[in-house]
């Protein structure tokens, strides 16, 4: 105990003493933001030069930054990408606070910023697999239907693979569609598509900045195992009122945001709807008319600036899909969210948020055949409460906090009037408890080294009220009591340490490497290939164990002609434990034993990535390609043996192209291709009572026909007013027309039974769009 002390001591030590005995430093500090809305400027850049010093930091993701130097007379120069660089000559003699704000850069414009102005941070940084997406290149990238789209651009990423076609579930480096934390203003977004995949949840025009860390994970994020996708709502212009928005061909959004109190209080709220439905109704045909298919989203946002040191901001979002066939069935699912957060500083060098979070997803399908008729409906329900807060001092950023999370889980209800021939069930509730604290630094040693390095320890309690069983290998059940309301069932701990390091080689290139482990205590149970709207939500239990990755990283990255070009290789490997499948013929639905139809194993991912970008000039775009693996091992699988992933895919190739042909005009094209995914066919078939019956043998030990599809988009710009912008966007999704596989299923042959084909199912042709964007 005593040794340990003394080595806690001596890496205080280590750390502070060198500042202690440093000449006077004095901190500059304040707050970025756009000069003509007010939104916070996520990680613009804060540098301070002179001929003995430079040095710099990015601000935060509430736009604040704080740094520290010796006194003295220096250039302040602040610069993001797509404004103006603002420079300013001060005096450094003291404790300063200076906030900013940039001016966009108009289309005559020609923004420059010199490598001497950006901290290269794709290089610099200790940062590794980190995506940040670019939102005006959001405006271009071609998808179907037409509508900007968050997720289908990030499937584009290297080491990120599409969950199917036109789908907006995704993989990232081996993990499963579920391993994912996708936040949205820090509230978990359980299932993140609209239409079956179609659309994704996320309303491009109330968007501000996307992160996906696929490694390297920082220490505040936790939860999941393959990745974090961050995505922060705008805040609200508190300037100016103004509205925007978009007329579809199937959908059309309104975005309307402005100042409460100017410069002091602002809102943003933005809306989203399908028409599909209203054009179904159109028809003559009673058995098309009365159908349902439509989906609806608002994102709402307010925040209030009591003073430079205390912000609040409520912010909310709720989705709804609802698909029907008359007579048939009724199916609706939707998230809800809402957070609260405040921003406090507490002086020039402590920043806090603090948030209280909920959210809930929830589905019910309905089956309307009076004689088998039942409505099944299921929720997941979060409250959650964060502290976070950073300490910024001259070589390092300091965080540290907690987060607490009660889960509410509702398996299946299942109710029946009575006359119909299906049981009503319904599923106990289970509850949880998720416990987290983290401490983490970003430490700058000097211009070439950099680390990046914390610790997570997390903790996951199984609450009661309710039955708990306990299962053999078998599946038979060995133990069984009720656990009252509030006692802990099962409790997990586990440290997850995180640690990334960067070495300059030169201002333009470095190598990377990394190290981190994660757990998860949320599982979805699924026969699919990526999430559906009916996924079944499980926690960790007295049977289920968290799951557990680590991964390794190493990678080699460099820029180009004063940053226009940006390339990046690295490779990872990942373990992975506890992994869950479920047994040959297992239900997952509506099972109130469904613990009993899993099984445990591991798996590993391992693989290459590669990515190009051009960043300036009237050709901008990128490059991405992965070749890599994955598999899982489960003892009563397939021998015992390993065995490709459902999500395995051998390589995923992505090329994107913008073109800004003048002022007006913009042309922009992706081509992707991709291995087929691992699937089982059928090794043999018998016949029983004149039925044919498929049966298997290796598990995921076919493929999927490839995928390859060419999309085309064109922008007209109309000619802008002081008060008005609008623009027509032309687009061809699948301009080639391949029919590329959705699924393929097995029949007998009509003419010689004992013959077996397989059928191929394709979602789209060629799908032609256009949509009228405004801005007022």
């Amino acid at each position: 105990m005593k040794q340990t002390n003394f080595l806690f001591l001596f890496f205080l030590a280590f750390l502070f003493i060198p500042e202690l005995f440093a000449q006077q430093k004095y901190t500059l500090s304040g707050t970025v933001r756009d000069a003509s809305t007010g939104e916070t400027l996520i990680g613009a850049t804060v540098k301070l030069q002179n001929a003995d010093h430079s040095f710099g930091k990015a601000a935060n993701d509430y736009g604040f930054y704080s740094l520290s130097g010796e006194g003295g007379e220096y250039t302040m120069t602040v610069s993001y990408a797509g404004y103006l660089t603002y420079r300013k000559q001060i005096s450094l003699i003291g404790d300063l606070k200076i906030n900013v704000g940039l001016d966009p850069a108009n289309s005559l414009q020609e923004v420059v910023i010199s490598a001497k102005d950006r901290r290269n941070d794709n290089v610099k940084s200790a940062q590794m697999g980190l995506e940040k997406l670019n939102m005006r290149d959001l405006d271009n990238v071609p998808v179907l239907f037409g509508e900007k789209d968050v997720l289908k651009t990030i499937q584009l990423m290297p080491g990120v693979k599409s969950g199917g076609e036109g789908n907006t579930g995704f993989f990232v480096r081996g993990g499963a569609a579920d391993q994912n934390l996708i936040l949205l203003d820090e509230a978990t977004v359980y299932n993140s598509s609209h239409l079956l995949g179609f659309f994704s949840t996320f309303n491009s025009d109330a968007i501000k900045d996307v992160s996906l860390y696929k490694g390297g994970m920082p220490a505040q994020f936790g939860g999941r195992l393959s990745s974090v996708l961050d995505v922060k709502m705008q805040d609200g212009n508190s300037k100016e009122f103004g509205v925007e928005g978009g007329i579809g061909l199937i959908a059309s959004r309104i975005k309307v945001e402005g100042p409460i109190i100017k410069d002091k209080a602002s809102f943003m709220v933005s809306a989203r709807r399908t028409y599909i439905d209203l054009l179904l109704k159109a028809s003559s045909d009673s058995s098309i008319n009365s159908n349902t298919l439509n989906f609806y989203d608002i994102n709402a946002k307010v925040n209030y600036r009591f003073d430079d040191k205390n912000t609040l901001f409520l912010s909310g979002y709720f989705g709804q899909d609802n698909i029907g066939i008359k007579d048939l069935f009724a199916n609706d699912w939707g998230n809800t969210t809402a957070t609260v957060r405040l921003n406090h500083v507490f002086s020039s060098k402590l920043f806090s948020n603090t948030s209280f979070i909920f959210n809930k997803y929830h589905y019910a399908i309905e089956l309307l055949d009076k004689d088998n008729n039942a409505r099944v409906t299921s929720l997941i329900r979060d409250f959650n409460l964060k502290e976070d807060l950073q300490y910024f001092t001259n070589q390092h950023i300091f965080r540290f906090g907690a987060q607490a999370t009660h889960h509410r889980i509702a398996p299946s209800d299942i109710t029946t009037t009575g006359n119909s021939s299906i049981n009503p069930l319904s599923v106990e509730n289970r509850y949880g408890l998720e416990l987290a604290g983290y401490v983490s630094d970003e430490w700058k040693l000097n211009d070439k080294l950099e680390l990046l390095y914390g610790l997570r320890i997390s903790s996951f309690s199984l609450l009661g009220p309710g039955t708990i069983r306990t299962y053999d290998a078998a599946g038979d059940i060995v133990d069984s009591y009720d656990a009252k309301r509030g006692s802990f069932v099962k409790t997990y701990v586990y440290a997850e340490p995180r640690f990334s390091v960067s070495y300059s080689l030169s201002e333009q290139n470095s190598i990377k490497a990394s190290y981190n482990r994660n757990t998860q205590n949320i599982h979805i149970l699924t026969n699919a290939n990526t999430s559906s709207p009916t996924d079944q939500y499980v926690m960790s239990s007295n049977n289920i164990k968290p799951e557990i990755s680590d991964q390794v990283a190493m990678g080699y990255f460099r820029n180009a002609k004063d940053n226009t070009y940006e390339f990046s290789a690295e490779v990872y490997y990942k373990w992975l434990q506890n992994q869950i499948d479920y047994k040959n013929g297992a239900e997952l639905i509506a099972n109130a034993e469904v613990e009993s139809e899993l099984l445990y194993g591991k798996g590993r991912a391992y693989g290459l990535e590669l990515y190009a970008k051009k960043t300036k000039g009237k050709l901008t775009g990128w490059i991405s390609y992965t070749l890599a693996k994955t598999e899982r091992q489960f003892d009563a699988l397939n021998g015992g043996n390993y065995f490709p992933a459902r999500q395995d895919r051998t390589h995923d190739l992505s090329l994107v192209g913008i073109y800004n042909f003048s002022s007006r005009w913009t042309f922009s094209a992706n081509y992707v291709y991709s291995t087929g995914n691992a699937v089982t066919y059928p090794a043999g078939k018998y016949s029983t009572g004149g039925l044919t019956t498929y049966y298997y043998t290796e598990r995921n030990a076919n493929r999927m026909p490839y995928t390859s599809r060419l999309d085309l988009s064109a922008t007209l710009k109309a000619k802008e007013t002081k008060k008005y912008q609008s623009s027509w966007s032309f687009g061809l999704y699948n301009a080639l027309n391949r029919k590329n596989p959705y699924a393929i299923t097995f029949r007998d042959n009509k003419q010689d039974p004992t013959r077996t084909e397989a059928v191929q199912t394709s979602l789209f042709g060629v799908i032609p769009s256009v949509t009228y964007n405004f801005k007022f």
